[in-house]
């Protein structure tokens, strides 16, 4: 069961507005992986969803904090960055698997580096560089991905 969606980004209005459309069904329980070179827009994605939620704070990448959380409208948004580790087996030792619950959203930035270790997310995104701007590739991999991807597909899409 897997369904996806191919989309340009002809810019950064375009990577957030993608972000916001992933909004919508961004809630307690699902998890997002988030793949693409140095400088992709992972981050611009993750303001884009986090100002469609609300949160009108300061939106950083947690490159060298690898996590930061956002507590939205009682929504626990955890925004892990693992691009530092050197070892998947830095995962096992790090203490964050008490975030994947029920209650929270977890958006993982370089999950591949984690390879193996974490469970299929509801969703992956992977932004590559286009000579005109970057492409997206959404991936959905439950039925609660399957009911994301079909919503933000249709928010993007007739934007």
């Amino acid at each position: 069961m897997t369904s996806n969606l191919n989309v340009a980004l002809t810019g950064e209005t375009a990577t957030l507005a993608l972000g916001a459309a992933l909004a919508v069904q961004a809630g307690p329980g699902r998890v997002l992986h988030l793949s693409g070179e140095l400088g992709a827009g992972k981050t611009t994605l993750v303001r884009g969803l986090l100002r469609a939620l609300g949160y009108a704070g300061r939106v950083k990448s947690p490159t060298y904090t690898l996590v930061e959380l956002y507590t939205i409208s009682g929504l626990s948004l955890y925004h892990f960055d693992f691009y530092r580790f050197s070892d998947p087996k830095e995962w096992l030792s790090s203490g964050f698997r008490e975030a994947f619950n029920p209650e929270t959203l977890c958006i993982i930035e370089w999950p591949e580096q984690a390879a193996g270790l974490l469970s299929l997310p509801d969703l992956s995104i992977r932004l590559q560089y286009l000579d005109a701007g970057r492409d997206a590739l959404l991936e959905a991999h439950s039925p609660a991905g399957e009911d994301w991807l079909a919503s933000a597909s249709q928010r993007y899409c007739s934007r």
